[in-house]
């Protein structure tokens, strides 16, 4: 069995149409056998599903979807498990175990309206979110990453931690390095930086101030609405994570930072959003 997983900086991809890079899972009795990172060329919805039809993909684990998409895959015979957010090989494992499911999380380009709901992806015409980008990219100009590893297919291990020592994340713990193109933006622009410059073997220690990581918190991207003009709202609660659409159509994960009787407010900032963040990173493979 192979199941691909619409993947960037180790985390679900939330819109499969505009997909990069998928994670391609070998699985076999029930345990991952070995996992590579692929690219979509470019490819757009019906030629993404096209694309993991060669490659013999039997489910696809992805966050926001369209219909004519989810029709795409279902021609040639990929099982499609939507809705599903956070690290992708720990959604890979929990399908595994049975306990992810598809949510028919749906990206309707061409709906009106407003609707909510936990991984359903629902409408936000008013509010262009960052997504996983931790801010607007293109907003301004960035110097280009510049290194002997840029453009090449990096593995490394790393460990990541915040500046009290409580750890958030750790490759080392997950036994497989991540595997990325160095200063394609598949990773934030400080660990990207960092990696460019490294050799095979070398462990370094950085320390990332917002800007290199995932941003400053936005105060515009904090927001409130009416309960009556989100259908399905009704149903959620404060800590929660769900998805709305904005304008381009793309499903983006918000957190449900306050609710009352009338109305709930939202948090669209990436959840490191105004953190540093320190890395040790340990460069395994350079493939070229």
């Amino acid at each position: 069995m192979k199941i691909a997983v619409t993947y960037e900086n180790g985390e679900i991809f939330q819109h499969f149409g505009h997909t990069e890079t998928f994670k391609v899972y070998t699985v076999e009795d029930g345990k991952i056998l070995s996992s590579e990172v692929i690219g979509s060329n470019g490819a757009g919805h019906g030629a993404l599903a096209a694309l993991l039809g060669d490659q013999k993909i039997d489910v696809l684990i992805c966050g926001g979807i369209g219909g004519g998409a989810q029709a795409a895959l279902a021609e040639h015979g990929i099982e499609l498990c939507a809705g599903a957010s956070g690290d992708a090989d720990a959604a890979v494992e929990a399908y595994l175990r049975g306990e992810l499911v598809n949510t028919g999380a749906n990206c309707d380009h061409h709906g009106e309206g407003h609707s909510c709901g936990d991984h359903e992806g629902g409408h936000c015409g008013e509010h262009d979110c960052g997504g996983h980008e931790g801010g607007c990219e293109g907003c301004h100009e960035e110097k280009a990453i510049e290194g002997p590893n840029v453009g090449k297919r990096c593995r490394t291990h790393y460990r990541g931690t915040f500046n009290d020592g409580t750890q958030f994340d750790s490759s080392y713990d997950r036994g497989e390095p991540l595997e990325f193109i160095c200063g394609a933006g598949m990773m934030i622009r400080g660990f990207d930086a960092a990696v460019a410059n490294m050799k095979v073997g070398e462990i370094v220690n950085v320390h990332l101030m917002p800007e290199e990581a995932y941003g400053e918190a936005d105060p515009s991207a904090i927001f409130t609405m009416e309960i009556a003009q989100l259908p399905g709202a009704e149903e959620v609660s404060v800590g929660q994570r769900v998805y709305l659409q904005n304008q381009f159509g793309q499903p983006v994960p918000v957190l449900v930072a306050d609710k009352t009787e009338t109305t709930i407010t939202f948090d669209a900032n990436h959840e490191m959003a105004g953190k540093e963040l320190n890395f040790q990173i340990e460069l395994v493979e350079v493939l070229g």
